[in-house]
């Protein structure tokens, strides 16, 4: 007896939906359609566009990035970089052979310009030294990847039992030591940036130095960063995006019959919130891992096995938001690129936990000075990560811009600067369909984790293979919350899907 897959072969290919339209999603759909049994291939987003964490935005004057901001690594190993060179998204200066041979160790450069939270300069050499000390120790830590038991269980914990001790030695005065601890709690909030989570003691030390960092200085994209994704959707066919389409759950490992498809049984269905129902031979699910997180008992049916739920629960996601100030006049030099704020009292060493309504701006970093959009548009974007920032998008714009502009003039010691023209922020934890910005290994997981996530359904071979592929950055073992161990995810999971056509395909029919 022929297989409900036998038939699906004879009426014409495989039919293959991929939940979710980011930069995983798209890159599976492209690397798909170059292949003749995905003859019925579609993608379903949830939102009115494409690009999912990937979001440019029109605004004053020119193009923000509400979402990923840069190539990380932008040299030969980046595949989001040779993608983008191939569309001819990128300028000289980041197709430049010494612009892809920076090494960088994935760590922030120095600020133009540092300020107290009372208005004082802070010494770049100062900075410079704390900066030294902070990243040399989160060099350090990725030293425990391959040991067999590491001292603490979490990279904040191992910073500031080393952090402690080299205080020990510390011989100038007391003002000059708490302004070098509040430096470094600065540091500690641009890691927290970078790695998506409210505090490094939340991150595992053992598995953090798995992530893999590129060579390449770190580039943006001069016409937006939604430029690529919109390159991808174009080089797809015109009918295989369907926008505006939340899915509500995913029955699989069932024989399921439509209408449309007389004869036909389908393992997979995919119900959407609309209700309509659309039957797949494959799935491709490439949602955040924060909407999983939030809806992963309803999502699937019957539910994900233990040890995938497990995973989900377990690797971190957190978040991390932008907030663009425009002025008509800069306060800053021409030359400025990043303004650091440091919050005078705080310490790296001392777990204060001030009401959110005071002090949720204390977590901001600082601010990136953007390259100016015309002869009076003139932005800052900053940057705040954790608890705070999901603070901060219950406020509203009038309460953020009121706040900032507050800290603007104490770290400028100007009590009449004038306050920003207007505010745009992300708010990507509200974000029903996101739920956050980016996943970090947690302390109680792994990168076994990650690859638990990445591990398709079924598990076992007996039944029909391959029915739903789980991609994005989160399934990435050594690229986890990038752009391009998105992209490489979905062209991972498009391969397995042609790997198995293929196999299928050299295989003898079975007699009806």
């Amino acid at each position: 007896m022929a297989s409900g897959g036998d038939g699906a072969e004879a009426s014409g290919g495989r039919r293959v939906l991929v939940v979710g339209g980011g930069i995983a999603g798209l890159g599976a759909a492209q690397r798909l359609c170059r292949h003749p049994a995905a003859q019925h291939l579609r993608v379903l987003e949830a939102t009115a566009c494409a690009g999912g964490r990937i979001r440019s935005e029109r605004r004053f004057g020119g193009v923000v990035e509400v979402g990923a901001h840069w190539i990380h690594g932008p040299s030969q190993g980046n595949p989001v970089f040779q993608l983008a060179a191939e569309y001819g998204l990128l300028g000289e200066k980041e197709l430049s052979k010494e612009n892809q041979l920076v090494e960088t160790g994935g760590h922030v450069g120095l600020p133009s310009v540092c300020c107290t939270s009372s208005g004082a300069r802070v010494s770049l050499e100062l900075v410079a030294e704390m900066a030294s000390l902070f990243y040399g120790l989160i060099d350090q830590t990725r030293e425990f990847l391959h040991a067999t038991e590491t001292p603490v269980p979490s990279v904040g914990e191992y910073l500031k039992k080393e952090i402690s001790q080299q205080v020990t030695g510390w011989t100038e005065n007391e003002e000059t030591r708490k302004l070098k601890l509040a430096i470094l709690n600065t540091f500690f909030h641009v890691e927290c940036c970078l790695s998506g989570t409210h505090s490094m003691d939340l991150v595992a030390l053992a598995p953090f130095g798995e992530y893999t960092v590129l060579p390449g200085l770190d580039c943006t994209f001069s016409g937006g960063y939604q430029e690529l994704t919109n390159c991808i959707m174009a080089s797809l066919p015109k009918d295989v995006m369907i926008f505006n389409r939340p899915v509500k759950t995913i029955h699989w490992n069932g024989s399921f019959r439509e209408g449309t498809f007389p004869g036909e049984t389908f393992p997979v269905l995919v119900e959407c919130e609309d209700g309509s129902r659309l039957p797949a031979h494959h799935v491709i699910v490439t949602v955040p891992l924060g909407f999983l997180k939030e809806q992963q008992n309803t999502f699937f049916d019957p539910p994900l096995p233990a040890e995938k739920a497990e995973a989900i629960r377990k690797i971190g996601f957190g978040t991390n938001n932008k907030i663009f100030l425009e002025f008509e006049e800069p306060f800053w030099e021409p030359d400025c690129q990043l303004i650091q704020v440091v919050w005078e009292d705080t310490s790296p060493l001392q777990d204060t936990a001030p009401s959110m309504q005071d002090a949720w701006f204390k977590k901001l970093i600082g601010f990136l000075v953007l390259p100016p959009f015309g002869r009076s548009v003139h932005v800052l974007c900053g940057f705040i990560a954790g608890l705070e920032s999901e603070f901060m998008e219950t406020l509203s714009d009038e309460e953020v811009l009121l706040s900032l502009t507050q800290v603007l003039r104490r770290v400028t010691g100007n009590p009449q600067l004038p306050a920003p023209k207007s505010v745009l922020r992300s708010c990507w934890h509200s974000a029903p369909y996101t739920r956050g910005s980016y996943s970090y290994v947690a302390v109680g997981s792994t990168g076994d984790d990650i690859d638990l996530l990445a591990q398709p359904l079924p598990v076992d071979d007996s039944s029909t293979q391959l029915q739903i592929l789980f991609a994005g950055e989160a399934t990435h073992r050594t690229f986890y919350s990038t752009t391009h161990g998105a992209l490489l995810s979905g062209w991972r999971e498009a391969d397995r899907l042609i790997g198995l056509w293929d196999l299928q395909s050299q295989q003898p029919r079975p007699r009806l």
